[in-house]
């Protein structure tokens, strides 16, 4: 058993609250455990200059860790004045799988905004982020197409991430922080409704893996997915208000 008990197999315990902020109903609150990201969706007018003409819209993602997140503050990456590289390697790994979720000829003239602000990180940060914004997207598409800003529904489908690694010579889904500090091998996966595969990240940081341990991280996190997919489904039935 792991420190807060669970099986090898099992996801920690997984809360989404959709509408979390006032000021924007596209907003989603996800907790994987003691991991807590606050997801917001927005849409503006325009596109960026290398999609002038194009004919299609854009989605962007950002990603921040507020200071008081882990146990020892770290200072805001605006007072260093720039980010780090896994501030921009995670918000670009969002903006990649949410694209991927979108026909982006059908929000033409438009560009989405996805803001992730971590309030606390245990592990899983990126793969909550993921989970949450693919709700988040969907509530605001939702009011776009009531309001008639968009006329065609543009998400082909949803989409969930998950991490699994390898820990001690055992293969765990869903590692918390001193998890994936120990873990010799770390992935991070992103999959579909259906079960397909929008990306994978996975570094052997200890000892190498074996083709048997990649399927058997794969079958892991394919099945953590299955699971987050049906939280989402049950949480989407009811429309958030206008």
């Amino acid at each position: 058993m792991r420190a807060d008990n669970r099986k090898p197999e099992e996801l920690r315990e997984v809360s989404i609250t959709r509408n979390y902020t006032h000021n924007n109903p596209g907003s989603t609150l996800i907790e994987f455990g003691n991991t807590r990201v606050l997801c917001h969706a927005t849409i503006t007018e325009g596109v960026p200059r290398f999609l002038r003409g194009s004919q299609q819209g854009w989605l962007s993602a950002e990603y921040s860790m507020l200071p008081s997140a882990t146990i020892v503050r770290t200072q805001r990456e605006a007072v260093k004045g720039k980010q780090t590289g896994r501030t921009q390697e995670i918000q670009r790994l969002i903006g990649r799988s949410l694209r991927s979720s979108l026909d982006l000829t059908r929000i033409k003239d438009y560009t989405i905004n996805i803001d992730c602000d971590v309030i606390q990180a245990d592990g899983g940060t990126r793969t909550a982020s993921i989970t949450g914004s693919s709700i988040a997207l969907r509530d605001l598409i939702d009011i776009q197409l009531r309001k008639k800003v968009i006329r065609n529904n543009p998400i082909k489908y949803s989409i969930a991430a998950i991490s699994v690694g390898i820990v001690k010579e055992e293969i765990l889904l869903d590692l918390d922080y001193i998890e994936d500090s120990a873990a010799d091998t770390d992935m991070n996966v992103i999959m579909t409704a259906d079960g397909k595969y929008v990306e994978i990240q996975g570094t052997a940081e200890g000892n190498e893996f074996s083709q048997e341990q990649l399927i058997s991280m794969l079958k892991y996190a394919s099945d953590g997915i299955n699971s987050l997919i049906n939280i989402q489904k049950s949480i989407i039935q009811e429309p958030i208000p206008v």
